[in-house]
């Protein structure tokens, strides 16, 4: 078991081969007399739900069915309904058990049910582990909009069994790698050069590999969070490849999965560092191999983006909430592991960047 600790002691996040270990973290942050409620879907609950209950002693537990489309403020109000119901407190304590979005959901109903509860994030696949599930930032989408409505809210622990992920089929895994690479790029040049020595290993799933992998990335992200719990500033570093990620996740309507945007999105702000003189040609080459190594990249080759595709892309990344005055905040980089805020980047260069991938 290894813990790293977030915050200045706010919470641990634990990285673990089992759940072994799980009642001994929970028990350090919760009263004893607090009661448990444990939120899952429908995919996860059926593998984990009944090991969790038991391990955790509740009998209190909320599933909701799995996807993107059910990140809503109506299953937020059904998780409120079942906690008023069973007379949960502030001072008891709710567990997300899932992915990203499960993480996401419970962490904004924690944040908001009673005006705070604590909460546990008990990450399953490999994007909750190593993004979704720290920081602390917490929401539902809204009329489509990714996490357009949300509140930071700390977790109280993340605890991460690296053997879920033998529950995932290979794609689901390896989506999280495009947030794994894309914490080298923004941050860390030598957790980029490991992650091209052990891309077998990582594919393999080999708990020596992933665990130092996890230990890389975890760190990279609990360091720009401690500078910058509330986004008002570095930790925008953390949206590289977001802004047109998230449109195409949009335009696409979540055909595919987050990490797999952000891996095109980190792509395409590559290629307009590069355009920029910021990075080289060799450089990009190396971000784009990394990347298509993992299977991330060349899937978008089946969709034929138009003209017209493209002007509604860009257009989209208006609706973004990283928009300040009118501009958005888009991460570039000065060389592979030197992310940098820029708020220049124009229509133009987003749209060269799509075409230059969708036409060539």
């Amino acid at each position: 078991m290894k813990k790293i600790n977030v915050l200045n002691g706010l919470y641990d996040i634990v990285i673990d081969k089992d759940f072994s270990n799980l009642w001994q973290c929970v028990n350090e942050i919760k009263a004893s007399d607090a009661k448990i409620c444990v939120v899952s879907d429908s995919n996860v609950a059926p593998l984990y739900m009944d090991n969790i209950k038991e391990i955790l002693k509740t009998n209190y537990c909320f599933v909701i069915p799995a996807g993107e489309e059910n990140k809503t403020l109506e299953n937020v109000k059904s998780i409120y309904v079942y906690l008023i119901e069973n007379k949960f407190d502030r001072h008891d304590l709710i567990v997300a058990l899932g992915g990203g979005v499960i993480g996401d959901l419970v962490g904004y109903t924690a944040a908001t049910y009673l005006r705070g509860v604590d909460f546990v994030q008990i990450p399953t696949t490999l994007l909750a582990q190593v993004d979704s599930s720290i920081g602390g930032k917490t929401g539902v989408d809204f009329d489509s909009y990714k996490n357009m409505v949300g509140a930071f809210h700390q977790p109280r622990l993340v605890y991460s069994n690296i053997n879920t992920f033998n529950s995932l089929d290979d794609r689901i895994y390896l989506s999280g790698m495009g947030e794994v690479i894309k914490h080298t790029l923004i941050r860390d040049k030598d957790a980029f050069v490991y992650l091209n020595a052990h891309v077998k290993e990582i594919k393999a799933k080999d708990f020596s590999a992933v665990s130092a992998m996890l230990d890389n990335s975890d760190n990279i992200k609990r360091v720009i969070v401690e500078n910058d719990e509330k986004e008002q500033g570095e930790r925008a570093l953390l949206n590289f490849g977001h802004t047109l990620g998230h449109a195409i996740e949009k335009y696409t309507n979540f055909k595919f999965y987050h990490g797999e945007c952000v891996a095109l999105g980190s792509i395409l702000a590559s290629y307009i560092s590069f355009k920029r003189n910021l990075i080289s040609a060799e450089e990009l080459d190396e971000i784009e191999v990394l990347f298509k190594k993992f299977g991330l990249i060349e899937l978008f080759k089946n969709d034929i983006f138009n003209e017209d595709d493209i002007n509604n892309i860009v257009l989209l990344t208006k609706n973004d909430k990283k928009m300040q005055a009118g501009k958005v905040k888009f991460i570039l980089l000065d060389g592979i592991g030197n992310g940098f805020i820029d708020k220049t980047v124009t229509d133009d260069e987003m749209k060269d960047a799509l075409r230059a991938y969708f036409n060539n």
